[in-house]
């Protein structure tokens, strides 16, 4: 019988080149690893040749690329044969839009504000005058028109319509129809009389086309952070929920999947509301199952936490996707004052802020006028109409309170408020925000500040203006939501870099490491208040691979170490790329050292990856280079200097430097993402492993860390495991998981943290239930304390002062040791392995 709550779950990402078939075809070694669930990327009808398939463009049918319903059935019977179940990744707030492939906005195109669908998208027709913007073309309009580009044609299913290449523009029936009955109208024009007749054709339609670069000023819809080509959909609108969750629903009756990622949940006008009527209707569902199946699904929601932001117990999921959980480990394993170290040497040599809160602050500046002027607008305008509905405020103009918005989306700590909703409103947040805007607003400013903190503050049914408040507060939701992703992961990320482990999705790169007393605090809470939240170590979203981070934390460990070698690195390139800055420099130096390779003779393809992943953090940082206006020289200039230090006879000295470093830290980062990977299958939660992580994972952001993955290696090591640090990790896993499966009430058990003594942080902790007990210890620093066998200084088991509970009768959980422990001491001869893992049964 497959269980209701994963034990452990196996995140596969699907697309045309890697199918339900395929993914069937892994089951077998997916069992044997110790897996209960494969975690699904989205399996809806997305966009030809998608090979993420977040842009989703028919929600109603199953994906034929990846093997349609059928392919899935199969997927789903090799699941079931072995006891195990499916999760699959929902995308609820965004759709793929333009192009001629989604039949909901092709619709809206022709019949405009009377679509049926045109609720399904949150478009402001009044904004464009009745009509939609469509920002789809590459140049001009004018020059688009005149080149011949926008070509008049019959589609075979979309009808009438103007193609422009893979762009569909279907028109109004109206126009249609006289086209039909008049063919010959669309032929024999030419030249400028063709262009002026194709223009007052187009004036006459639901759309307007443009240039694409005018959509982050003139776009009368929301998109999925910036991008054109995604759609924001409106989950909470009428009949909306219906369509786009009918398919997902009835696979879930079908019993075919036993529970749902939330993607973006932010991105929805009332998360909290979204939840509650999912889980009512996976609910409704439950008895439709067949009765081996029927529980309760397993429900978990992408969401950012800020510090010392909790998730809402009233949305009624299971908890989030991780993100939290990544820097909860990350924190433990960076120590603080090496980060410090590193901080006040980046600063010095690249006259970059040395917080991280100025760089976020001037990213989320140059953010909102960058991408979102549209959407800001939009939200002053909501607060305009508050403005004049009441007498007391007809005193606030405009543009007071949009600059009064501005200050308080730069300092807004948080994604949302949620103050809309019930239960958790972020108000202290938001409290928090216009306290520092006081200090940022022009003089004069501050008086709006109050008042505008009083309309998007938490909501009453009954409050004065209602509407017109929960307008405001979600047209502000909706755009601190994407404001934070932009200029912190997706801007800021890539401009600081004191240590590059810390600037991970969920990461807090202000504060360079925790304490073991944090850690007991989170996990002793989500033990308590999130027992099936996923634990991730990684994603399809990470900027760095998991053990590309535990390499990199080494560097806090040995920062005097690191930056005489960097000094030394910086000043051997000196007279090379000159226009490349130093913080460009340290941050590539930082990458090949985080993911340099085993075979360190393969630079040729290493040197691809890295290419791939300069160019994104080159243009994501938006200084000298962006994506929508890139710069060819300076991005081929940055490319030589990689080129140069992997690939030129003349870098052959630094990459045997490089080499012997990564030697040097290579033990002490195995040792510690083995630790990471404890931590992940012990603590509460359910963990997930990403496809492929199973063996160390050196890769980089996407499309690196989404590259086919050698299954073929990974079952061979699965059967004969091997003393290397791929099969050690895989051979962890396998056991832990195992043990999971044995004793899966100790892992739901109570998590007792433990007193440990010695100066180097040691995490410890006991989770017992009925008569069997699990104790893990595990160090957060293993720089200078790892063995060459693997294991940790006996030193460092002497010093933790631990004693074995009584009652239990010890053993280890890990190959090597097998005979019982009599005592703590008996510690010490654990040679093989950083980490203890203990289990005990009652005497």
């Amino acid at each position: 019988m497959t269980s209701a709550i994963p034990r452990a779950t196996y995140r596969l990402q699907f697309h045309k080149g890697f199918t339900f078939d395929d993914g069937a075809a892994l089951v077998p070694y997916l069992a044997d690893l110790g897996i209960s669930h494969v975690y699904a990327s989205p399996i809806l009808k997305a966009r030809a040749g998608s090979t993420h398939c977040y842009d989703v463009v028919d929600p109603a049918l199953v994906n034929p690329e990846l093997g349609g319903e059928d392919g899935l059935k199969r997927l789903v019977a090799a699941l079931r044969g072995r006891g195990m179940g499916l999760v699959v990744d929902i995308v609820p707030n965004h759709m793929g839009v333009g192009g001629d492939e989604n039949p909901y906005w092709l619709d809206v195109l022709r019949n405009g504000r009377e679509s049926p669908f045109a609720a399904m998208f949150d478009i402001d027709f009044d904004a464009g005058g009745g009509r939609l913007r469509a920002p789809f073309l590459g140049a001009p309009y004018h020059e688009v028109l005149a080149s011949g580009d926008l070509k008049l044609v019959r589609d075979a299913e979309a009808g009438w319509a103007v193609r422009y290449f893979h762009h569909l523009f279907p028109l109004r029936p109206e126009d249609a129809e006289a086209l039909e009955a008049d063919p010959a109208a669309a032929s024999g024009l030419a030249g400028e009389e063709a262009a002026r007749h194709l223009h007052a054709l187009l004036e006459r339609q639901h759309y307007r086309l443009a240039f694409w670069r005018t959509a982050p000023d003139a776009i009368n819809w929301r998109r999925f952070f910036d991008v054109t080509e995604l759609a924001a959909l409106r989950a909470d609108a009428p009949g909306v929920f219906e369509r786009t969750h009918a398919t997902v629903l009835d696979l879930y009756a079908q019993g075919l999947i036993d529970g749902l990622r939330v993607d973006h949940v932010d991105g929805l006008a009332d998360p909290g509301s979204y939840c509650r009527r999912l889980r009512t209707e996976l609910s409704a569902r439950e008895a439709m199952r067949p009765a081996a199946l029927r529980g309760r699904a397993w429900l978990v929601v992408e969401k950012i936490l800020a510090a010392g932001e909790s998730l809402d117990a009233s949305w009624e999921v299971d908890g989030t996707t991780g993100y939290d959980f990544m820097e909860e480990v990350s924190r433990l394993i960076h120590d603080a004052a090496g980060f410090e170290r590193l901080t006040a040497h980046w600063a010095a040599r690249t006259g970059r802020p040395a917080a991280f809160s100025t760089e976020e602050e001037a990213a989320r500046r140059e953010i909102i006028a960058r991408s979102f002027t549209a959407p800001l607008e939009t939200a002053v305008d909501a607060l305009a109409a508050l403005a004049a509905a009441d007498l007391a405020d007809r005193d606030r103009p405009r543009p007071a309170l949009r600059r009064c918005l501005i200050e308080i989306l730069v300092h807004f700590p948080r994604y949302r408020t949620y103050a809309a909703g019930t239960g958790e409103t972020g108000e202290d947040a938001l409290h928090a925000a216009i306290a520092a805007a006081r200090g940022s607003a022009f003089p004069g400013d501050e008086w709006h500040l109050d008042r505008i903190g009083d309309w998007l503050g938490p909501l009453a049914p009954d409050a004065p203006h209602a509407d017109l408040r929960r307008a405001a507060i979600t047209r502000f939701e909706q755009l601190s939501s994407p404001v934070a992703a932009k200029s912190v992961e997706d801007t800021a990320f890539y401009r600081y870099g004191p240590l590059l482990s810390r600037n991970e999705v969920g990461s807090n790169p202000a504060t360079g490491g925790g304490s073991v007393a944090d850690w007991h605090r989170t996990a002793g809470a989500r033990a308590e208040d999130w027992p099936f939240a996923m634990l991730a170590s990684a994603t399809h979203d990470h900027k760095r691979g998991e053990d590309v981070r535990a390499r990199l934390s080494i560097l806090s460990e040995c920062a005097d170490l690191w930056i005489a070698l960097l000094d030394r690195w910086l000043a051997a390139l000196k007279e090379r790329a000159p226009a490349v800055d130093a913080a460009d420099r340290i941050m590539l130096l930082e990458t090949l050292v985080g993911a340099w390779p085993d075979d360190a003779a393969d630079m040729e393809s290493f040197l691809a990856r890295v290419e791939g992943w300069q160019m994104k953090a080159l243009r994501e940082a938006k200084r000298a280079t962006s994506w929508d206006r890139p710069d060819e020289a300076f991005e081929a200039e940055a490319q030589g200097l990689a080129r140069f230090i992997l690939t030129a006879p003349e870098g052959a000295d630094m990459r045997r430097e490089i080499s012997r470093f990564v030697d040097l830290l290579r033990r002490a980062a195995e040792a510690k993402g083995l630790v990471a990977s404890v931590l992940k299958l012990t603590a509460p939660g359910i963990p997930d492993i990403y496809q492929g992580t199973e063996f160390l994972d050196l890769s980089l952001v996407d499309p690196d860390n989404r590259r086919p993955v050698d299954f073929v290696r990974r079952r061979a090591a699965l059967a004969a495991p091997a003393a290397s640090a791929d099969g050690r990790k895989q051979c962890l896993i396998q056991v832990l998981l195992r043990l999971r499966a044995e004793a899966p009430e100790l892992f739901l058990g109570d998590y007792l943290k433990l007193e440990l003594g010695g100066t180097l942080p040691m995490v410890g902790f006991l989770r017992t239930s009925g008569g069997k007990a699990l104790l893990v210890l595990c160090p957060g620093r293993t720089f200078e304390q790892v063995t060459p066998a693997g294991g940790l200084d006996p030193r460092v088991w002497q010093a933790m002062g631990v004693a074995l509970p009584d009652g239990f009768r010890w053993r280890f959980a890990l190959p090597g040791l097998s005979s019982d422990l009599t005592s703590a001491a008996d510690l010490a001869a654990n040679s093989q392995w950083p980490f203890a893992v203990l289990t005990g049964d009652s005497d």
